[in-house]
């Protein structure tokens, strides 16, 4: 268990709060399960747009068709490259952390976003584990979030809103320690 202190995280502590143990998502550039369907569709995408921009381009096409092609050709160059940058990002700014009375989350790119959930009130937890014992701690409950556990690609996914401590090291001892809070508390 770490209990490095992040600076985002001490600041949001309240005077008698103990911090138990605090972390953040794997860093850098990541592959995920659902990457074998988003990979090969960006690439078409991706694919057909360029064609299509290269096309109009070639063949003298009015300015509308030039324009029109624009937006679609962003969004496949988002898909193939930018959302794995994005993402990188995302999990660099994004801290959590496990207290004697709460669990916190504090995350943002341009904004800090705070979320704290009470240990009294705490509800369900799942747990998704890799072999390598990184994992997710899913606060909650949901259904889909065993499918979903690693769609979190494109923003405003149904992952990208589910709290949880996504891709942690260690994910089954942080597990076992809110609920061994969560009982104490």
């Amino acid at each position: 268990m770490t209990t490095s202190l992040f600076p985002q995280i001490t600041s949001q502590l309240s005077s008698n709060e103990r911090l138990l143990w605090s972390g953040q998502p794997r860093q850098g550039f990541m592959l995920q399960a659902t990457d074998l369907f988003m990979i090969p569709f960006s690439l078409m995408w991706g694919g057909f747009a360029l064609f299509w921009e290269y096309t109009v381009i070639t063949s003298n096409a009015p300015l509308l068709f030039w324009l029109w092609g624009i937006p679609f050709v962003l969004i496949g160059l988002y898909m193939i490259i930018g959302r794995f940058f994005f993402e990188a990002l995302q999990r660099a700014k994004t801290f959590y952390a496990v207290t004697d009375e709460r669990v916190l989350i504090v995350s943002g790119i341009f904004t800090s976003s705070i979320t704290s959930l009470n240990l009294h009130s705490l509800g369900e937890l799942s747990l998704t584990e890799g072999k390598n014992g990184e994992g997710s701690v899913i606060f909650g409950h949901n259904p889909l979030a065993n499918l979903l556990a690693g769609f979190s690609g494109l923003a405003g996914t149904l992952n990208s809103k589910m709290t949880q401590f996504r891709s942690i090291a260690g994910a089954k001892q942080v597990f076992d320690l809110i609920h061994q809070t969560k009982r104490m508390s």
